[in-house]
């Protein structure tokens, strides 16, 4: 699909070239008193949220319940509403801002449903959820995030439209122009009791690795070169434009590292980057980590001025407070002083405007999601699956490694072996026996992955699985075993421990990472490295999500546009019924000098 240019330049006119007005005469007891002294001062809050995710209500869909974790978080924009209510209420409205960070349209079956069952793309189709509920709060601006793009630039550009406030990516061009494809910032003035306004700048910078995880969306149409190069473009002129205050959307976490090794110059998490290599900014609101960052601060290598990040979690879990006190000198307004700190929404009710304006969303996504597709002979958890080999996982592998031979029959590679990988998306799953709903199989899946087939060696399954074992962490021999201490190694999430069917392994915790696979069969053989196979594997794997070794290089065979999620239900559909009796082996386990640990 062309980009909507002349859309964007009508709109980058408004949000790009500083109209947006924000604010109008505030005068605090204490910035009259200041006033009175012969210093001007003025403060003013922006407030931030992240990776929101489809989040509207604090509800679990693959639940059906309320939201609740072992920290006791709660979930959605409906809560977050209250805190910016009482923030704007303390504050005053017109001294505060509301900007996120990204990730907004994908994550929950209500930001799914919007996009495919009741798509907005759809003539006269509906308004979406996620823009319904930042209208109504009065966002200010928003930088995209890699999920964005999960469904396609159309849903994408048809969310923007619904939005009354732009969507920002400096570092998200069109491919054929180099220009932005979106506004890359946005300019807001607050006025102050002192006769001159403060100009306050929005730069949002999206992540570079949606060229690698949506490049089925993208390929041809957009670029997404680095953080740190397009803010070293765009600080400078938002100065020059008059700019008193700079704050980074950044949909990039803070740490420097890249999931994806070298397979982009740019870096994935490169937040705390930015804050050290670029002058000129105040503020950055981090995304894209899933974090919690109250308040970090990075000194600017070429300025020795302290920059503020801050991270407020995940899916509304937290609102992020940038406190900034100005000062006038020499005829315009410096930073005096700015904090961060991060509020709670757990502590907080549901706004009821939120939730009465979007309840009728929120129960048709209640019904469809229950909808019955099937029964299931006996129940399935994944609590033990990041260690463990379980049924539930082996459904996956079963249902992929079945999708993909059907696919390939009658092809040259029909005759080949089926491998098939998967990981423990949610410890929470669950699929009970007898009814089992549409749910119970979606909550088993919670990301928007697609499916592939790559060819493969046994050599490079090998490398494969040695990979993924570094998610373990080194357990001596006779040493006690507690599994809530046992995965997660150097931060590993439980999406990258990828486990493969088709094969027979052992993995020697007991071993330094690296050398840990052992014992690698197929059909009850060694397996032979020169052997090939096809390989089932999620479109972000295979499009180098995670770098593990080989497979973004491998050979496509064939690649589907449906999320696996879909084609699990539809298999689950179509089947009637599931009995684990017929896919479920113990194909893999944890060793200890060939003493199983489990």
């Amino acid at each position: 699909m062309p980009l909507n240019r002349r859309k964007f330049l009508e709109k980058s006119a408004v949000t790009g070239a500083g109209v947006a007005l924000v604010g109008a005469v505030s005068a605090p007891g204490a910035q009259a008193a200041e006033a009175k002294r012969g210093a001007k001062r003025y403060a003013f809050t922006v407030l931030g949220t992240t990776d929101l995710h489809g989040n509207v209500f604090n509800w679990d869909y693959f639940t059906d319940k309320e939201f609740d974790d072992k920290d006791h978080n709660d979930v959605g924009l409906a809560k977050v509403s209250t805190l910016v209510n009482r923030v704007r209420e303390e504050k005053g409205r017109r001294n505060t801002l509301l900007i996120d960070a990204g990730d907004t349209i994908q994550g929950t079956q209500l930001s799914y449903y919007y996009a495919k069952v009741d798509p907005i793309t759809a003539e006269g189709g509906p308004v979406h959820p996620m823009a319904q509920a930042m209208n109504a709060m009065g966002y200010d601006a928003a930088a995209l995030g890699n999920h964005e793009f999960n469904y396609g630039i159309p849903v994408l550009r048809k969310f923007e439209q619904q939005c009354r406030f732009p969507l920002l990516g400096a570092n998200a061009l069109d491919a054929k122009t180099l220009r932005p494809a979106f506004a890359p910032y946005s300019m807001h003035r607050l006025r102050t009791p002192h006769g001159r306004d403060v100009k306050v700048a929005v730069l949002g910078l999206t992540n570079p690795g949606i060229a690698i995880w949506d490049k089925a969306n993208v390929q041809g149409k957009m670029t997404f070169p680095g953080l740190e190069e397009q803010a070293a473009k765009w600080v400078p002129k938002l100065r020059s434009m008059g700019a008193d205050v700079v704050i980074v959307s950044a949909h990039s976490g803070s740490s420097g590292t890249s999931s994806y090794g070298d397979q982009l110059p740019y870096i994935e998490n490169a937040a705390g980057l930015v804050a050290e290599q670029v002058p000129g900014i105040d503020a950055i609101l981090v995304g894209h980590a899933h974090t919690e960052i109250p308040e970090y601060f990075v000194t600017n290598k070429k300025t020795g001025k302290r920059v503020v990040l801050s991270e407020p979690l995940k899916w509304g879990q937290r609102l992020t407070l940038f406190d900034f006190e100005l000062v006038w000198e020499k005829g315009c307004w410096k930073v005096e002083k700015v904090g961060a700190k991060v509020l709670n929404s757990n502590t907080v009710e549901e706004d009821p405007k939120i939730t009465k304006l979007l309840g009728d969303e929120h129960e048709k996504v209640v019904a469809y999601v229950n909808q019955v597709i099937g029964t299931n002979a006996a129940e399935m958890t994944s609590a033990e699956a990041p260690y463990k080999d379980v049924p539930i996982i082996d459904l996956i592998n079963h249902i992929q490694a079945d999708t993909v031979k059907q696919a390939l029959a009658g092809t040259e590679y029909a005759a080949l072996p089926v491998l098939s990988q998967a990981a423990c998306f949610s410890r929470s799953a669950r699929i009970p026996a007898g009814e089992v709903t549409i749910r119970d199989v979606a909550g088993l899946y919670v990301f928007e992955n697609t499916l592939e087939a790559r060819l493969m060696t046994g050599a490079q399954m090998k490398a494969y699985l040695e990979y993924s074992a570094n998610y373990f962490v080194q357990t001596a021999p006779g040493a006690a075993v507690d599994p809530a201490k046992l995965t997660n190694a150097n931060g590993t999430p439980d999406y990258n421990y990828d486990v493969v069917s088709g094969l027979s392994y052992e993995i020697d915790i007991a071993k330094p990472a690296g050398s840990r696979v052992t014992n690698v069969r197929f059909e009850g053989q060694p397996l032979a490295d020169d052997a090939k196979f096809v390989f089932a594997v999620n479109n972000y794997r295979a499009n180098g999500g995670g770098n593990f070794p080989h497979v973004a290089a491998a050979q496509m065979l064939w690649s589907n546009s449906d999320e696996i999620r879909n084609t699990m239900i539809a298999w689950v559909k179509a089947k009637g019924s599931i009995d684990p009796a017929a896919f479920a082996a113990v194909d893999w386990k944890l060793t200890r000098e060939g003493t199983p640990v489990f």
